[in-house]
């Protein structure tokens, strides 16, 4: 099984529970449904998934009398547990996509299971697995890593070629986003704007309007429009049923950029670095 997975206890597990929650990389869960959990999940059972994507995308369409429905956390697995052992939550939207043969136990499964794992905490959202499926993946590439990666790699570029120092490139492009990231986090953009300098703050008026001109507008509304017809997620599939070969040779040529030669060096002058983020 590609990725070294082995389904088969996930469809021991199914055959016994109420929840089957399809915690796997979306472009598997086609094929691990039809090949090892539909036939051993039972009629009465609620099918759980964290993204939208693969029931969106049809990749499995499970019978009408399950129940299915998303719990999606609002970050990563790690910051999810991180806030649940100290209280906290992350906020998490929730969708019902089928009720099956008993709504009133689907949603109550869907309750159940955002606030078990502490989004309740924060907020329960309600919407569908097409929004929350086609607003994370316009999200993740017009801003939180198409986005912010390409700002990054443009802007150091930039500094480099006009003779600065890699590493000065990297501090200013890179290293020092997560302090500004953190105080949008915090703030949101009105107290970022707030705990920076006038400079900066002048500063950044006058390029946001440069750089979110009519070109990067018309270009993020064909990015929306590209997942909203299927097109990206099917590249994403012919892709992977292929082995990958798109997407091994873009992490190659990236890993070798030297962009990363610059940030090994000054994360090695705060070596603290490696224990933050494990």
């Amino acid at each position: 099984m590609e990725d070294g997975f082995d389904p088969q206890p996930l469809a021991d597990a199914a055959s016994n529970a109420d929840l089957v929650v399809m915690a796997l990389p979306d472009r598997l869960h086609g094929e691990i449904w039809k090949s090892q959990v539909a036939a051993a999940v039972k009629p009465t059972s609620v099918l759980g998934f964290l993204h939208g994507f693969s029931v969106h995308y049809r990749l499995l369409e499970p019978s009408e009398h399950f129940g299915v429905i998303m719990v999606a956390p609002k970050g990563p697995g790690t910051a999810l547990r991180e806030r649940y052992l100290r209280g906290q939550g992350l906020p998490c939207l929730l969708a019902l996509h089928q009720l099956g043969q008993d709504p009133k136990a689907t949603r109550d499964m869907a309750s159940a299971w955002a606030n078990a794992i502490g989004c309740g905490r924060a907020a329960i959202i309600p919407t569908t697995f097409a929004a929350e499926t086609e607003t994370d993946l316009f999200g993740e590439q017009a801003v939180l890593c198409g986005g912010m990666l390409g700002l990054v790699q443009i802007a150091f570029e930039t500094l480099v070629r006009a003779g600065y120092p890699a590493e000065l490139a990297y501090m200013e492009c890179a290293q020092e986003l997560k302090q500004v990231a953190d105080l949008l986090f915090a703030r949101g953009p009105h107290g970022m704007r707030a705990a920076i300098s006038d400079t900066a703050e002048f500063g950044a008026f006058e390029a946001a309007d440069r750089i979110g001109g009519p070109a990067m507008r018309a270009e993020l509304e064909r990015m929306l429009k590209d997942i909203r017809s299927g097109d990206f997620a099917r590249r994403l599939m012919q892709d992977a049923h292929s082995g990958s070969p798109w997407l091994q040779a873009r992490r190659h040529a990236a890993a070798n950029d030297p962009i990363e030669t610059a940030g090994e060096s000054v994360r090695a002058w705060m070596p603290w670095l490696k224990e933050e983020t494990r």
